[in-house]
């Protein structure tokens, strides 16, 4: 009976700090995601509105998640370009990125990731990964011979992230990742240098770890005036990629630069296309 007694009543102790360590592991949990995704449900502009033809795709993640794509073919494609969009939105708000490498002349495949969109599931690292990989092989599906896909995978912010393991798990021409931070355990230690991130970070996006193991031309784009994702951190990822690689620096903040504002990228990008997908 002593030792029954002794053991409720350490349990009933023990309870309350149990209690306490499971929410503020949810809490952190809850911390983390907030402050990685903003997905939008509604989608506000389809690649109609550019005038581009295109068809709506349903697929599924490897891990069962019903997911929401647009096709956007092109009558004389050099290739194919699949976008990894940022951490907020959906793709409603990448048409016009869409449209940019459609008029370069590329096929075009612009989804969502889980949670995003029309596409269903809870949105992690490994979850977004998963579903990157399914649209690839939707993307695959397209071509009679699937062992040479003439692909070029694109990322922007977290996006980038994406585009970079992307370019590790499944064979592509070449990868371009635009404001891209090196990982979030490093952003993470710029915006809450007071936080013990590394402990915090489940979700670490840890591209300046990866790149050095892509073994296609690499094409980097930064900005020196992006306020919320380092220009040091563009240069981080360049300088450990392999060659054959290129760095275009932009202008503008965060969610003003790219090739609308820096015409030296444009035809950059142009260059990077046509080299990385000629014959």
């Amino acid at each position: 009976m002593m030792k029954l007694y002794l053991a409720q009543t350490l349990f009933t102790r023990a309870l309350p700090w149990v209690v306490i360590l499971v929410a503020v592991w949810f809490f952190l949990r809850y911390f983390e995601w907030k402050n990685l995704y903003y997905p939008s449900k509604e989608i506000a502009m389809t690649p109609a509105a550019a005038r581009l033809a295109y068809e709506d795709v349903e697929f599924i993640s490897e891990d069962g998640n019903k997911l929401h794509g647009w096709w956007i073919p092109h009558e004389n494609p050099k290739g194919t370009v699949i976008i990894c969009h940022g951490n907020a939105g959906n793709i409603g708000d990448r048409v016009w990125v869409a449209a940019d490498f459609h008029q370069l002349g590329l096929q075009v495949f612009l989804f969502d990731y889980r949670g995003y969109g029309n596409s269903r599931g809870l949105t992690s690292e490994q979850g977004i990964y998963r579903d990157a990989r399914a649209a690839y092989e939707v993307v695959r599906a397209r071509y009679k011979d699937a062992d040479d896909l003439p692909v070029i995978v694109y990322g922007r912010s977290l996006g980038g992230a994406v585009a970079v393991q992307l370019a590790l798990d499944k064979p592509v021409k070449g990868l371009i990742i635009e404001s891209t931070f090196t990982s979030t355990i490093d952003m993470g230690k710029k915006l809450y240098p007071m936080l013990p991130v590394r402990l915090i970070c489940r979700d670490r996006y840890d591209s300046i770890r990866k790149i050095d193991q892509v073994r296609v031309p690499v094409l980097v784009a930064h900005s020196r005036a992006d306020r919320l994702i380092p220009f040091e951190m563009g240069r981080a990822l360049f300088e450990k990629a392999n060659e054959p690689k290129q760095f275009f620096e932009l202008t503008g903040d965060h969610n003003d630069s790219g090739w609308s504002v820096s015409g030296h990228y444009w035809e950059g990008l142009n260059q990077f296309i046509h080299s990385t997908l000629q014959p």
